[in-house]
């Protein structure tokens, strides 16, 4: 199921999942968590509820398998950020249902586009936002937050 974040310890499920998940995964160091950290307390501290949103998927035993967060960037753009999928979930459709949820919400709350940053080892998600319609528009050298450098990649879907 997905459902809306807002439970007591979602908010610190989703930056633990992604500082221990792509540590294991990509060798990242703390310095991405730090990142997730900021972008969830961001969201935490103040989010505008009709045009930003964030969802956890749960499993049907209630463990939650990840998370999406929506949020505003600002001339009509929604953002869709720290988007995860733990890999004991995988495979079961969870990823392409945050995005659509995600999406679904953009297109409601009357957003002319949504953009997303990853990287290019994050290639199944790239995959899946190509699926939803999502243009690759920029790729540039990034430092991969202690693993070497990866390729930035910035996409857009415009509705």
């Amino acid at each position: 199921m997905i459902r809306e974040l807002g439970r007591p310890g979602d908010l610190g499920w989703v930056i633990q999942a992604h500082g221990e998940l792509y540590a294991s995964e990509w060798g990242w160091d703390a310095s991405f968590e730090t990142l997730v950290a900021r972008i969830v307390a961001g969201y935490a501290g103040g989010h505008d509820p009709v045009r930003e949103n964030a969802w956890i998927a749960e499993r049907q035993d209630g463990r939650r398998a990840g998370s999406v967060f929506c949020v505003d960037g600002g001339d009509d753009t929604a953002v869709l950020r720290v988007l995860l999928v733990v890999p004991e979930a995988r495979g079961h459709g969870f990823g392409a249902r945050l995005v659509d949820t995600c999406l679904d919400f953009a297109r409601r709350s009357g957003y002319r586009r949504t953009r997303l940053w990853t990287t290019d080892q994050q290639a199944t998600a790239g995959r899946l936002y190509v699926s939803r319609g999502f243009e690759l528009v920029e790729e540039e050298p990034h430092v991969g937050f202690g693993a070497g450098q990866v390729k930035g990649q910035t996409y857009v879907l415009t509705f």
